[in-house]
């Protein structure tokens, strides 16, 4: 749940048992809600929500169809998601047979160390807690009812982001905030401040790679303990938002941000105006049982290149650059593109996708969307 520096609304939280089958590149399947439909920049918003999508399904090879309804609310962005318990020894078998990159074997070792019997080593109970889309990149069944319809809701406050409904203040990019809640719908997070009664010391996922300072694991609701997203305990990637300040438990530390870091896609409370990319937060998704997907030969990028030759008339000299799946150019003030050609690549792709001077530019191959 993203924070525009005030509280949103809670999870919607279902428990239920699941019981313990593979299913080609990631597919999630939106459904816009009428708040969206209706809205008269609804075209705009839904565009956005959908290069969210690409971008999932280009990053993670995890053969599964995930469904997530979009709606408007209030607060920033809020997830809506059911939660199921499985045994933990399902879930670290889970985790073993779904591991393929180099992320899933430091984790796992990490595991090991901490012993592998039927109690997880976060609290010592013997199930976790996990959400449906989780659920089905790790290989667990639904039992006779079958998985949910519905693998959660996402709610957007499009009266303050960009873009957003009419008389929107702009301050917040859309993207991020998609992105921020849709990481929650797949599975990361906490379960730390959801008041789940007696499945309170049940951890997520992601509480599995929650350690202090000194490499110990952390699960604690204490305002004063500092808590980092690991894979070993030894090396920090990101800090958890652990001040009992209204923010998840399960995002980045971010009021204030720490000292030499930027804004992210997971942090508690966005800071406007920033526009940051998925990041470690691809990371945390390997780390939790999906599969990211393996760069493709840079053979693509030369036919992109050409593509574009073909479309503006002029050499791209950056077009090694461009990598696997689809590749985020931002065209404008803060565009992220490879120097010392930048200039020519920008006005390449500024004609070729028909953006103007500040936009986003989705280039998979020979495709622009």
């Amino acid at each position: 749940m993203l924070r525009a520096k005030k509280p949103l609304v809670s999870c919607v939280l279902i428990l239920a048992a699941a019981a313990v089958p593979a299913f080609a590149n990631l597919i999630i399947i939106p459904t816009f809600a009428s708040s969206i439909a209706s809205d008269p920049n609804a075209a705009a918003i839904e565009g956005t929500i959908n290069s969210a999508i690409g971008i999932y399904e280009a990053d993670i090879a995890t053969p599964i169809t995930v469904n997530i309804t979009y709606q408007e609310s209030g607060g920033l962005g809020g997830s809506a998601f059911a939660l199921f318990t499985v045994p933990y020894v399902g879930f670290y078998a889970a985790l073993k047979a779904s591991a393929t990159s180099a992320n899933d074997a430091i984790a796992l070792a990490r595991l090991a160390e901490d012993g592998t019997g039927v109690d997880n080593p976060v609290t010592g109970t013997d199930t976790v807690l996990i959400k449906p889309a989780n659920a089905l990149a790790l290989g667990f069944g639904f039992g006779p009812g079958g998985p949910p319809a519905s693998d959660g809701t996402i709610s957007l406050n499009t009266s303050i982001t960009t873009p957003g409904s009419p008389g929107s203040t702009g301050a917040y990019n859309l993207l991020p905030v998609v992105e921020h809640e849709t990481d929650e719908i797949l599975g990361l997070g906490s379960t730390l401040g959801l008041a789940l009664g007696a499945f309170n010391n049940d951890p997520s996922p992601e509480d599995f790679f929650r350690f202090d300072a000194s490499g110990n694991r952390s699960f604690t609701l204490s305002g004063s303990a500092q808590a980092y997203f690991s894979l070993n305990g030894t090396t920090d990637l990101a800090q958890f938002d652990n001040q009992a300040d209204g923010g998840d438990y399960g995002d980045w530390q971010s009021n204030p941000l720490p000292n030499g870091v930027q804004p992210q896609v997971q942090d508690a409370f966005a800071t406007p105006g920033a526009d940051p990319s998925l990041g470690v937060e691809l990371t945390a998704l390997d780390a939790i049982g999906y599969t990211l997907t393996t760069p493709e030969p840079a053979l693509w990028g030369a036919t992109a290149a050409i593509l574009l030759v073909l479309l503006v008339g002029q050499p791209i000299l950056a077009a090694s650059r461009l990598s696997a799946g689809w590749t985020r150019w931002k065209a404008g003030p803060q565009a992220r593109l490879p120097a010392p050609q930048s200039a020519t690549l920008f006005r390449a792709l500024r004609t070729a996708c028909g953006i103007r001077e500040s936009g986003t530019c989705w280039l998979r191959h020979r495709q622009c969307k």
